[in-house]
């Protein structure tokens, strides 16, 4: 029986090859969009589970208030893991690191930037790296061994064993190579180039081991297996408060696991407000819908054909047939075309998966060892060929054979037989109409937060890291690149323009308010600050010109406005132990960290000695092109042993949208392929609709009607359902977009001129996909069409 199933299944699929290829290349489009989309969700929903610990590793975190705003933050005092290790039952291990920071290493007279993360020597007890070669059960036991990724030993070493050979890395004198681990997976948060331990001996670190208030690293930890997490929060906040008193008023700790540290990363005013999550989530909708869009096709294709297959149908049953046996024979018909259909996808997603990777910054692969892999294809086939065989299966099926055979079976578009297809035509332009808008909106709301003022100049700046041995020949560097008449001004920062390194509680100064509390971004700079970033000085100036020293600050807007002062300049700001600052300027507000989130109050101290970036200003009329060479040169005369590790500032702001530009685009990709696949089930509804009204098409010519007519006469059907579809999807989008837009404190307007034009788009696409389907039988020669019949 099942053979005979296949084989009247196959063979129908033959005799009609024009509807089995509009059903096919439907189908394929729609796996193929849902085949990539999973592949992308995959990856977001396995981020981290590389370690072996994943459901115990926490990250130490904690909510910040002041002046009643709140912010979360991620850096912790370098105390706080050893404390936690040893006064916490439930937590095993913790770990302090810094932050992933390029550094500086030599093979010989040959320098490498590398990512570098310091760490406590417990590190590899809590995350998971897979060793490809070490000379210690201990690879990471001093700060005279540093570990390589496989990659890493590869660029310097070459093909040569990197165990323990020697590299410089600058005034922490020479290490060895004790350690080659594998590269970390690509859906890693953590990415690294070497790993290295803190030197418990030096002076600087056991001074940090002694501060608890001041946060400049990271802190995380491993549970034992159910471990109470209320309670552990609760102790860990019992430590901070026992040894930072001042704190208690100010902070709330809290331990974030590492399965939310991707999925779940955004907070709000101490909430949390998901992350990727609402992506993934909204993608696995996507691609359900444009798979189900594809199925509808399918349905609507096959009810139209139901004429064809009226009288098979009456004839199987006169002759003893079931119900459900001609129920079999259409979801066969209708799986052997998910299978095609999912074949021909297989061979267009591997074509366009390198383009794909690139689009979403991932290294994807289909993997056919994989038995998950089998069995999530044999589920979409499944999924597909019933879901689009369901309506077609049970609507074929039940046909009465007497009023078959007597010619009365109800088709087309009139009768009650179309209501459940109408509703389907509608659901394809709904989903269609909302992708299109909510497209158009995420690259309004994009567009309008990139045009959004930062308050400096990121073109034509440069950003170069600038090591020890640069800081100290600065001076000459500077002189010799204002010699060179391609430089128009340089600086030098403690945090990169497009990065805040440094918060804390905001200064206190004569008539502060009782209460006020107020979180300050920090900047430590150079003279040339406002000159080299472009920002606008509102009030005083910058630390150009004399008299300039260490006791002299320059305040942002933000600041001025949130402490109330009226006049700012030469105020006296008490910060930190007792230590007094004059207000020697006010700048205008400066966009550093997120563009779509208010800037900080802000404060710049003239710091020249705790600066890591030299940020230099090209004339306008010298391209990167000619200044480049001569940079790197003099940087390389002064610092051989450095690399030479520079960032475009403008490109380095416009990762900041990578995230979004990526949501934008893919949202276009897909807005275009649903609305292509609901073109490519309404041309070929229509051509049958056509295909069946030929001879009434013939008779109205006759009697004198014209092509215009007859184009209004079989459009009007489809606008109608159309005008429909528009008149839900509208109200819907408008609701479903404000609500996502309510995410951003700077938002675009939702204008009523966008569902205008997108629904004139919408009608005129539909009108004319129908329309030339109609212009051929309206042509046609009235006498070959009466002779049709």
């Amino acid at each position: 029986m099942l053979k005979s199933y296949f084989t009247i299944g196959w063979r129908n699929l033959l005799r009609n090859r024009a509807f089995s290829g509009i059903n096919i290349f439907g189908l394929s489009i729609g796996m193929t969009c849902t085949i990539l989309i999973l592949l992308w969700v995959r990856d977001e929903l396995s981020f981290n589970k590389s370690h072996r610990n994943y459901s115990q590793i926490y990250q130490v975190m904690a909510h910040r208030t002041f002046n009643n705003q709140t912010f979360t933050d991620r850096n912790m005092v370098m105390p706080l893991a050893a404390a936690l290790e040893k006064e916490i039952p439930q937590i095993k291990n913790a770990v302090v690191t810094t932050h992933p920071q390029t550094s500086n290493i030599r093979k010989n007279d040959t320098p490498y930037g590398l990512t570098c993360v310091t760490t406590s020597t417990n590190f590899l007890e809590v995350f998971t790296v897979d060793f490809i070669s070490k000379s210690s059960p201990d690879p990471i036991d001093g700060p005279s061994s540093i570990v390589l990724t496989q990659s890493a030993a590869k660029a310097i070493f070459g093909d040569e064993n990197p165990l323990e050979q020697t590299l410089d890395i600058g005034q922490d004198g020479q290490v060895k190579v004790t350690g080659v681990i594998a590269d970390l997976p690509s859906n890693s948060s953590m990415q690294l180039d070497a790993l290295r331990s803190f030197d418990y001996s030096s002076d600087n670190v056991k001074q940090n081991m002694e501060r608890w208030s001041s946060s400049s690293w990271e802190v995380y930890i491993e549970t034992l297996p159910g471990a109470d997490m209320e309670l552990v929060n609760q102790q860990i906040n019992e430590i901070k408060y026992r040894h930072d008193h001042a704190d208690r008023e100010i902070s709330t700790y809290f331990a974030w696991p590492m399965e939310k540290w991707r999925l779940y990363s955004d907070f709000d005013a101490g909430v949390n407000t998901g992350g990727m999550i609402e992506y993934v989530r909204l993608f696995t909708v996507i691609a359900i819908i444009i798979l189900v869009i594809a199925c509808v096709n399918f349905m609507n294709l096959s009810t139209a054909r139901s004429e064809k297959r009226a009288k098979e149908v009456g004839i199987r049953k006169t002759l003893g047939s079931l119900k459900n046996q001609l129920v079999y024979q259409f979801f066969t018909e209708s799986i052997i075309l998910s299978l095609i259909a999912f074949c021909l996808s297989m061979v267009t997603v591997l074509l366009l998966l390198p383009s794909f990777n690139q689009l979403v910054d991932k290294q994807l692969f289909l993997n056919a060892l994989d038995p998950a892999f089998w069995v999530g294809s044999m589920l979409i086939i499944v999924f597909t060929g019933i879901l689009a065989g369901s309506y077609p299966a049970l609507f074929l099926s039940s046909f009465n054979p007497v009023k078959v055979l007597k010619g009365t079976v109800l088709s087309g578009l009139s009768g009650n037989s179309v209501k459940p297809r109408q509703v389907l035509i509608v659901f394809q332009f709904v989903v269609s109409t909302l992708l299109i808008s909510a497209t158009i909106l995420v690259y309004q709301q994009i567009g309008m937060i990139k045009g959004r003022d930062i308050g400096y100049d990121p073109n034509n700046l440069i950003s170069i890291l600038g090591p020890e041995d640069t800081q100290r020949n600065f001076e000459v560097i500077k002189q010799e690149l204002q010699n060179t008449g391609l430089i128009h001004s340089v600086t030098r920062t403690m945090s990169p323009m497009t990065d805040i390194w440094w918060r804390s509680i905001g200064p206190d100064w004569k008539g502060r308010p009782d209460g006020t509390k107020m979180i300050f971004s920090g900047q430590f700079a150079d003279a040339g600050f406002s000159t080299t970033m472009g920002i606008t000085m509102l009030e005083g100036r910058d630390f150009s010109g004399s008299p300039v020293d260490s006791s002299y600050v320059l305040l942002n807007k933000t600041a001025v406005d949130e402490m109330g002062l009226d006049e700012p300049l030469g105020l006296k700001l008490i910060y930190g132990e007792q230590e007094e600052y004059t207000v020697l300027g006010v700048t205008d507000d400066v966009v550093q960290e997120s563009p779509f989130e208010p800037v900080d109050p802000m404060i710049i101290f003239y710091s020249p000695g705790n600066t890591n970036y030299i940020s230099l200003r090209l004339r306008d009329q010298v391209t990167p092109k000619e200044a480049l060479p001569v940079i790197e040169k003099l940087f390389r005369t002064h610092n051989p042993n450095h690399v030479f590790d520079y960032r475009f500032v403008d490109q380095e702001f416009e990762r900041k949208f990578l995230r979004e530009d990526m949501i934008r685009k893919l949202s276009n990709i897909f807005a275009i392929l649903a609305i292509f696949i609901c073109c490519i089930g309404l041309a070929g509804l229509a051509a049958f609709t056509i295909e069946k009204r030929t001879r009434e098409i013939g008779v109205r010519k006759v009697l004198g009607a014209t092509v215009q007519h007859l184009l209004i006469l079989i459009s009007r059907d489809f606008l109608k359902l159309v005008l429909v579809a528009l008149a839900i999807a509208i109200p819907l989008t408008w609701w479903l977009m404000d609500h996502w837009l309510e995410n951003y404190p700077f938002r675009v307007e939702i204008s009523m001129w966008l569902f205008v034009s997108v629904g004139l788009a919408i009608v005129v696409l539909a009108l004319a996909v129908v329309g030339l389907n109609t212009l051929g039988a309206a042509l046609r020669n009235p006498v070959n069409s009466l002779r049709i019949e």
